[in-house]
Formats: structure tokens, C-alpha cells, sequence
């Protein structure tokens, strides 16, 4: 099993839209960003740790991702922290863009994703079960127009 270490506002400034939505209420961008880590990890064994910098505004409900705050240090400084203090950081995998982190996390031995390719992925992920909820909708649809019709 391995564990996520996402660099949260990182990954929030390659997806647009919460990029966009963070310029006008950080809060609501934090949220609607652990919504897609939600979806995107919830039929995953993997874990998450999500990680903010700042103090926690209001509680954000999730079940499959883990949100650390970092307070009154840099969330750079406590992803740092959690890697060197992993019992093997081989099952880490660090999400982040930022160049200092991303080496840090290669040299002790942690995977590192960058956060567009990250991004893409939950983007894919989260295309596809939209793609699976439409096809079972029109599958169902036609059932019912086969029964109305007796076909």
C-alpha cells in the first residue's frame, strides 16, 4: 500500500478551475479539491495526506483523504517532516511541482508525481465514472422504452 503525500495548494494551482475558485474563497478551493481526491481515491487501497499551509478555517469532511495544516511552519516543511520521519519512504509518493521538495523527495527514496500529471489523472479518473454514470442512465433509458414499446 502506498501513501500520497499531496503538496494541496501546489495541486490546486494546476487544476483551473480550483485556481480560479482560490483567488476568490481559499476555503471553497480546499474543499472542492478534496471532493476530487475523494472520488479519486475511494475504490483505491492507497492513503492520502493532503497537505495545506495555514491554520484550519473550518473542518472539510473526508473519509479517504487525510488534510494536515501546517500552522504556523510552510506544509513544505511538514511534508519534509512526515518523509524523514516514514519508516520506509519507498511507499511514499509525493504530488507536488515544487523543484526543492520533489528533490528531497527523490533522494530519500520517494516516488514523486508531478501536480499537472497528477491532475490529468484525477481529471481522467473523474471523466470516466461520469462516462460510466451517462452509459448506465442510457442503458437504463432503454430498458424502459424496450418495456413501453414491448420490444
Amino acid at each position: 500500500m502506498k501513501t500520497y503525500l499531496i503538496d494541496g495548494n501546489n495541486l490546486i494551482g494546476k487544476i483551473k478551475s480550483l485556481f480560479q475558485l482560490q483567488k476568490k474563497e481559499k476555503q471553497a478551493s480546499r474543499e472542492q479539491l478534496v471532493f476530487l481526491l475523494e472520488k479519486y481515491f475511494k475504490s483505491q487501497k492507497n492513503k492520502a495526506l493532503l497537505f495545506f499551509d495555514g491554520f484550519q478555517s473550518a473542518a472539510i469532511a473526508a473519509n479517504h483523504v487525510r488534510i494536515k495544516y501546517s500552522d504556523s511552519r510552510t506544509a513544505d516543511d511538514l511534508i519534509r517532516d512526515t518523509i524523514s520521519h516514514s519508516k520506509n519512504s519507498k511507499n511514499l509518493t509525493l504530488v507536488t511541482s515544487d523543484l526543492s521538495l520533489a528533490n528531497f523527495a527523490k533522494v530519500c527514496s520517494a516516488e514523486v508525481i508531478k501536480s499537472e500529471v497528477f491532475a490529468k489523472a484525477i481529471h481522467r479518473d473523474d471523466q470516466k465514472e461520469s462516462e460510466h454514470t451517462i452509459v448506465s442512465k442510457l442503458q437504463n433509458q432503454n430498458d424502459e422504452f424496450k418495456k413501453l414499446f414491448g420490444v
